[in-house]
């Protein structure tokens, strides 16, 4: 059904890096930069972005994109494992429907990453901590006199919730992903 509509819809991918760490399994994420009038400023992501004309297909935009916010090169250092579950959500740009396509990219490389100005930080989560329900938590999400509960991860003084909360979920149980 969703591909009948993506003609007419804005697209995004991210990237999901992992690696072997000293805590198993490892996954990458970055603190959005905080700027006024940012719906999602501060929050942790997956690094990515929108599909842009000169972007081959969806895969590329997640390794260009990626390149731009980190300065890890998936082309040279990473290994492509597969496509995730697309995810729909919202443009902040204008509000309309968007579809963002998650992929799976193992990191070979060193710890070198390199933030851009639409990152304040990077840092890697053991997936393993994702996977104990007493870390899992709840926020109290805002907007205008709309107030919910929504589901949340503390790690150190980070928070991962929303669209990317939903993104771990789909494959924090899927172990066969990392091997």
């Amino acid at each position: 059904m969703l591909q009948f509509f993506d003609q007419w819809l804005n697209h995004a991918a991210v990237a999901v890096i992992y690696r072997q760490g000293y805590n198993g399994t490892e996954l990458f994420f970055i603190q959005r930069a905080k700027k006024e009038g940012d719906p999602w400023s501060g929050d942790m992501a997956f690094p990515g972005g929108r599909q842009q004309q000169e972007d081959a297909n969806l895969q590329h935009t997640a390794i260009r994109e990626t390149w731009e916010e980190t300065g890890l090169d998936l082309f040279k250092q990473g290994r492509y494992r597969t496509q995730l579950g697309r995810q729909i959500t919202r443009s902040h740009h204008n509000n309309t429907p968007m579809i963002i396509t998650p992929f799976l990219f193992q990191w070979q490389g060193k710890d070198n990453w390199s933030l851009n100005h639409e990152a304040d930080d990077a840092v890697w989560i053991p997936l393993e901590f994702f996977n104990e329900r007493q870390q899992r938590e709840s926020l109290v999400w805002k907007q205008g006199k709309l107030s919910l509960k929504l589901p949340c991860y503390h790690y150190e003084d980070k928070t991962v919730w929303g669209l990317t909360l939903r993104m771990v979920d789909n494959i924090r149980l899927k172990h066969e992903l990392f091997n």
